[in-house]
């Protein structure tokens, strides 16, 4: 028995004058365990580094999201193949108080050569475009560290703004959103 898997093609590649935005492959588990097991990387995301394991499900997790909702992450890399990070918007059920279940929340994390390079903020502006485009009756939410101070700009520089604090495994957070487009008055992708 063969399983094909999801059908990738419906994933979209996001296209920046420096970037590309493509779906994840099997092959990109060791860039993505590097990613996540930097020191300099989770200090504000968790605050410690993923094992193997837990990176291995988090890819499949970004997998699943394009399966079940039509939204997920991307690798980011330059036009060479040049690994720079991961972006993109998941929903699920963390344990964030009050609740943000159910929104989509835009999350971001690039290698510490990548940082104070503004790939995140053009990164961010693709996945901004795609979704007002693709999810355009809803918000994007983010959960920011308070310390984080650089996503913090990063994300009020794309149209984010803040929402109010939350507790997040037990420790204060931030959250930001952006309006979409159906509040920004348009009424579908189009206008």
């Amino acid at each position: 028995m063969t399983f094909s898997g999801l059908d990738r093609a419906a994933i979209p590649v996001l296209r920046t004058e420096r970037l590309v935005l493509r779906p994840h492959e099997v092959s990109d588990f060791e860039a993505s365990f590097s990613l996540w097991s930097d020191a300099q990387v989770v200090r504000f995301i968790g605050g410690r580094a993923s094992t193997e394991e837990e990176v291995w499900a988090r890819v499949l997790r970004y997998a699943g999201h394009w399966s079940l909702f039509g939204f997920g992450y991307w690798l980011v890399e330059t036009p060479d193949g040049g690994f720079l990070g991961e972006i993109g918007i998941a929903t699920g059920r963390v344990g964030v108080t009050p609740s943000i279940a159910g929104e989509p929340e835009m999350g971001w994390a690039f290698r510490p050569a990548a940082q104070g390079r503004g790939y995140a903020r053009e990164a961010m502006r693709a996945v901004i475009g795609w979704a007002d485009a693709a999810l355009c009756a809803q918000r994007l939410v983010s959960l920011i560290e308070p310390r984080n101070a650089r996503s913090v700009r990063a994300a009020e520089d794309v149209g984010f703004t803040l929402r109010g604090e939350a507790r997040y495994r037990d420790a204060p957070s931030l959250v930001l959103e952006r309006a979409r487009c159906i509040e920004e008055g348009m009424t579908g992708a189009g206008g």
